[in-house]
């Protein structure tokens, strides 16, 4: 019985004739970062294995113990049904070009279905050639300062790498490290801000009379703008108990 063949959740991603080991160390750790697992190399001037690579992957080198290397494009990309070839040059070819958040996250999608997903990453000096380009499905396309669009290997495998996270993963947006405490619940500020009013009322603050109601309003509403953890709430009651003490001590 033929063992079934199982299919990658992640894109390969490829490094077309890449010119410097260290890149090719840097783009693994990049890959990483990100739960990229397939590199694939095309050519490497330098050879494989290479020393200076190995040295620059610190804590990611099983990538490159599990890099496919092949000897040209077509044989990387054999067993792949779509590929995106990253560029930031207008190139003479009629493709489709996304943005790396679409291209991911159709990626995403194709993968899901079972199908293999490569993205190709030029050499450092010039990018891909458009016969490398030709071969694939579509483009991506980093908007870039058109008077500076060139992106080191790795920063672009980091790009693509962290829109394929985003894609997949559960990215949070904005969060608060709580810091061990909890929010402040409705009944805590109630209390933190009449102990506030009423200490502030023996002191005189609410004055001239007139516009004594509206200070108390004003003063109230502060308290619920204030994003207050239960920590703020003890220290700024504390803070009040403590200045009480202090100006009856000095009385």
């Amino acid at each position: 019985m033929t063992k079934p063949v199982e299919q990658p959740d992640t894109p390969a991603f490829v490094l077309v004739r890449p010119q410097m080991g260290e890149n090719i160390g840097a783009a693994a750790r990049a890959m990483w970062n990100f739960g990229l697992d397939r590199m694939r190399l095309v050519a490497p001037r330098d050879g494989w294995p290479n020393p200076a690579a190995t040295a620059m992957a610190s804590g990611a080198g099983r990538l490159l113990d599990g890099a496919q290397l092949s000897p040209d494009l077509p044989d990387a990309v054999a067993d792949c049904s779509y590929v995106f070839a990253t560029t930031a040059r207008a190139r003479d070819l009629t493709k489709p070009v996304f943005s790396p958040e679409a291209a991911m996250q159709m990626a995403a999608e194709k993968i899901a279905s079972g199908q293999r997903v490569a993205v190709l990453f030029g050499p450092e000096r010039a990018g891909l050639e458009n016969d490398d380009i030709a071969r694939a499905n579509a483009i991506i396309s980093v908007p870039v300062n058109p008077e500076f669009a060139s992106l080191n290997l790795a920063q672009c495998v980091l790009l693509v790498g962290y829109e394929w996270m985003r894609a997949v993963g559960e990215v949070m947006d904005h969060t608060t490290e709580m810091a061990g405490t909890d929010w402040a619940e409705g009944v805590g500020v109630e209390h933190l801000a009449q102990h506030y009013q009423d200490r502030l009322e023996e002191a005189g603050f609410f004055f001239p009379e007139h516009k004594a109601n509206s200070m108390r309003t004003n003063l109230r509403n502060m308290w619920s703008r204030m994003p207050l953890t239960r920590a703020d709430v003890q220290m700024l009651h504390g803070v009040m108990r403590q200045m009480v003490r202090w100006k009856t001590r000095d009385d």
